[in-house]
């Protein structure tokens, strides 16, 4: 890639797979979100081959274009002149598949990011971790712990909060703010950054972990519909979820027990929560039982035959078995 970023690396990208699409022979094209949707759509007309769209998120409606009028006037044309026109649509969360059947007039089928069982993989002990037996421990993990995602108001309620310990797992923008933020407050014994890991050491941190946040702000449709991994990673680890009033993320939430809403993201509420579950171990070990059962039903090799039976209505059976 000659351009790393903007405009002009997302133009080159689409042409560079636009010949790669050319010039190789395919049976199956999948788009792995609007940004490859084009040059996928063009190919599957010219050599009519089946096209899926598989759209990990409500990608108009991301945070990081919501102030960018003439790059989401972009994205927003490519995909109402192209999704009226497709056949085979998977995306993450049924909320994101009602609003685009409301636009467009096709619901995409829902697969859930479920995770994979983790009840093989050992959790560390306190004593590995360096964390007090006593204190609260939770984890906010992802790779996209960036603006409006709640991490400023969690380091505010940690400060406030007593015998509470938290991991922050992960990468994204917001990082230097918290880490500025746990230095100023003083609290750099009780938190602890560490950066992405593969999929199985991570959760050997969250099953040590007595609860999982997703503090995801309203501020976006994207946000507002999301179903986050980290959701799934924590439900499978058998740690009870502490999250925001999504209405996806409180479905799950309500429908398992398996969880604490929180009406609104500020320190106050968030810090609330905490004392609360830090005082109330039985309460927590209900919600960790509730979790462990949860994560019988939420997991991607229950999830996983979602995506089977969609792909059966496109290709041979035996093509599914390779």
């Amino acid at each position: 890639m000659i351009f790393k970023k903007g405009f002009l690396f997302y133009k080159f990208f689409n042409i560079r797979l636009l010949f790669f699409l050319l010039l190789n022979k395919n049976d199956l094209l999948v788009a792995n979100d609007l940004d490859t949707l084009l040059p996928n759509f063009i190919v599957s007309k010219l050599k009519r081959i089946p096209l899926v769209y598989d759209s990990h998120e409500y990608f108009t409606g991301v945070a990081e274009i919501q102030n960018r009028p003439f790059v989401k006037w972009v994205w927003k044309t490519i995909e109402k002149m192209i999704f009226p026109h497709l056949k085979y649509v998977m995306t993450v969360s049924d909320s994101i598949a009602i609003q685009y059947e409301n636009e467009y007039g096709i619901k995409p089928v829902t697969v859930r990011n479920c995770s994979k069982l983790a009840t093989g993989i050992n959790s560390y002990s306190r004593e590995e971790l360096n964390v007090d037996r006593e204190h609260l421990l939770l984890i906010l993990q992802g790779t996209g712990i960036n603006i409006d995602r709640g991490g400023e108001e969690l380091i505010e309620a940690i400060r406030m909060t007593e015998n509470v310990s938290l991991f922050v797992i992960g990468s994204g923008d917001v990082l230097p703010v918290l880490r500025e933020k746990v230095r100023s407050f003083n609290i750099s014994d009780r938190v602890r950054f560490i950066p992405k890991l593969r999929w199985e050491v991570l959760m050997r941190y969250t099953r040590s972990a007595d609860a999982g946040l997703s503090l995801d702000k309203d501020t976006n449709l994207n946000y507002r519909f999301s179903l986050p991994n980290k959701l799934f990673d924590y439900i499978s680890a058998g740690i009870p979820v502490i999250a925001g009033n999504l209405p996806e993320v409180s479905k799950i939430i309500l429908d398992y027990g398996c969880g604490l809403i929180i009406p609104d993201i500020n320190a106050n509420e968030i810090a609330g929560v905490l004392k609360n579950l830090s005082g109330n171990r039985e309460s927590l070990n209900e919600l960790k039982r509730n979790a462990q059962k949860a994560s019988e039903y939420l997991n991607w090799k229950n999830e996983s035959e979602r995506v089977r039976d969609f792909y059966r209505q496109i290709i041979k059976p035996d093509f599914l078995m390779q």
